[in-house]
């Protein structure tokens, strides 16, 4: 029926189909064959490439290749007779009779014919075959030790495996095996209760990892081909912005702008003079603000997406230029312009701590994460590091920073961001002691780092925004344009689901987003009276936008459609906490 040699038992051919269904499909143990499957009967040899024809309406899935990756979805999804009757009726086996040999040989523990046969399964590179044989030895040994050979263990170590010449550091650990057995169990290898047939299936999954997926097709190649085509049609897509937006493989996905906060749903009026800064709390429940009025103010956000003045902070003697959460949303920092950092209580609205230095201006403020100590820059453009009670502990000397700077900590407390010239960010590792750069043609007037520390966002003087991968080598990965910035410090964030959007302020009075990956403009807001400032995206909700203007107020952005909020509000009132309630109009 060809594919099998005529003198290999069907047995032996039914037992090869059980060993791909019931140990690589779903891990489990083999104990015993399958009957049933044609499989190994029917199968013919795998096409070369040449030969292969191509199917779909591009022309560029491989016929042969297709088959297999369906079949062996199939078996993975416990589908056993269905793949074997598809290598059966299309005449594509899923592995050659070679490839069934060598996998049914490990799965026996017929070690020494499996490395036999290893060369023979079509691998080119030597170092592969190599790599593969120290597995299947190092399986060999361990099984040897679990068997109490000692000695035997000893000689596969000695004749087999250290002539491969390979892993020496792995060799010198399987000496010490032989010395002190106990070692063996620390190091995670085979005990005496743990099922052989369960070993020997997780060496066959190592072994698929190694060789090239011509032979063994990687375990869930299907599913992993899907998603990869749904997280790009999701990446591609200008509006993706919901948890809630089903993804079928029915049609191409597409979402509505309608999943863009474009409509004003609140306008916040609380602080007397321009609004500089907000931010809202890691857990979206809070919005804080910074004014030229000497204020801050702690906004709440409600179970249905209201936001409602909970403190306003007064003790500043000049106008606050910035505020920092602290990692747990407890406290909060807010910074004066050259002048003193203070530490306050959300709960409470309570003034902890003022952090103050002797004939210097403290310009910014950032949190260490685990919220024992803070960072702070100042007009000396030195950055200091202070325990939360006020006591200096650290101090970075010489152009660290600037009067007009913002500061950033990586999640992991070891890295700290700032411009420490007009066009040059630095990229501090307080531990190494090391310093990157970020170096700029135009002036630098903000930055801001995304949530996962990868990628930070430069404001330009020129009326650009670029994205910085910093990960390793500091790299441009995108540019973004459209928004007006002339005099004053415009502000950007990271925003929408898994951070897929960038807004900006704008001198012109509008809050502009633009599509992440593809640079492309999606919204301009208006509404707003005069420049805005500062904007900031909730994080817990991807459907809630801030943004802070001259002309004194915050606006809360949401969706068009008003359902989430539960309450539909057909007209604007006010209410004794500065709070403007709005329909949508401007």
């Amino acid at each position: 029926m060809g594919g099998v040699g005529d003198d290999e038992p069907a047995s032996k051919r039914m037992k090869l189909s059980s060993v791909e269904l019931r140990s690589l499909s779903n891990g489990s143990a083999v104990t015993e064959p399958i009957a049933g499957s044609s499989r190994g009967l029917m199968a013919r040899p795998i096409k070369s490439e040449g030969d292969e024809e191509v199917i779909g309406p591009k022309g560029v899935i491989k016929r042969v290749e297709f088959v297999r990756i369906i079949a062996k979805a199939l078996y993975s999804l416990g589908y056993k007779k269905s793949g074997a009757l598809l290598e059966e009726e299309s005449g594509t086996p899923l592995h050659s009779p070679v490839v069934n040999l060598f996998m049914q040989q490990i799965l026996d523990g017929n070690w020494d014919e499996s490395v036999a046969t290893l060369p023979k399964i079509g691998v080119l590179d030597e170092n592969v075959v190599k790599s593969a044989s120290f597995l299947i030895l190092e399986q060999k040994f361990f099984e040897l030790l679990d068997g109490e050979k000692v000695m035997d263990a000893l000689k596969t170590l000695r004749t087999e495996i250290t002539p491969l010449c390979i892993n020496n550091g792995r060799v010198r650990e399987l000496s010490s095996f032989i010395v002190s057995p106990f070692q063996c169990v620390l190091a995670g290898s085979p005990k005496r209760d743990i099922v052989r047939a369960q070993s020997r299936s997780k060496l066959l999954e190592e072994l698929q990892k190694l060789l090239p997926p011509t032979i063994m097709i990687p375990e869930r190649r299907l599913e992993h081909l899907v998603e990869q085509a749904l997280i790009l049609q999701q990446e591609a897509c200008l509006f993706h912005n919901s948890l809630d937006k089903d993804i079928s493989l029915y049609t191409d996905h597409h979402c509505g702008r309608d999943q863009i906060p474009s409509r004003t749903l609140q306008v916040l009026e609380a602080h007397t003079d321009e609004v500089w800064f907000l931010q809202f709390s890691h857990n979206g429940k809070y919005l804080a603000s910074s004014s030229n009025d000497r204020s801050a103010i702690i906004w709440e956000v409600d179970m249905y997406g209201r936001v409602a003045l909970k403190h306003k902070l007064s003790g500043h003697q000049k106008p606050v230029s910035c505020v920092s959460w602290s990692s747990d949303d407890q406290q909060l920092l807010t910074c004066g312009i050259e002048e003193a950092i203070r530490r306050w209580d959300v709960s409470s609205g309570e003034c902890l701590q003022v952090f103050e230095k002797a004939g210097v201006g403290l310009v910014s403020c950032g949190w260490h994460p685990d919220g024992k100590w803070i960072f702070s820059g100042a007009n000396d453009k030195s950055i200091c590091m202070w325990e939360v009670d006020g006591k200096q502990l650290e101090c970075w000397k010489g152009p660290r920073t600037l009067k007009i700077s913002d500061l950033e900590i990586t999640s992991n407390g070891k890295q700290i961001i700032s411009m420490c010239r007009e066009t040059t960010i630095l990229l501090l590792d307080r531990e190494a002691n090391a310093e990157r750069f970020i170096e700029e043609d135009q002036t630098i007037t903000s930055f801001s780092l995304s949530r996962d520390n990868r990628f930070l966002l430069v404001n330009l003087l020129n009326q650009e925004i670029h994205l910085w991968n910093i990960e390793g080598d500091v790299n441009l990965v995108a540019k973004y344009k459209g928004h007006k910035r002339a005099r004053f410090v415009i502000r950007s964030c990271f925003g929408g689901l898994d951070q897929s959007f960038i807004a900006s302020g704008s001198e012109d009075s509008q809050v502009y987003i633009w599509h992440r990956a593809s640079c492309e403009l999606v919204e301009a807001l208006p509404g707003h009276s005069g420049a805005v400032n500062s904007v900031s995206w909730n994080p817990a909700n991807p459907h809630m936008l801030a943004s802070a203007s001259d002309d004194r107020t915050i606006r809360i952005w949401g969706l068009k459609d008003l359902k989430y909020l539960n309450v539909k509000r057909a007209e604007c009132h006010s209410n004794s906490n500065g709070n403007h309630y709005c329909n949508g109009g401007t």
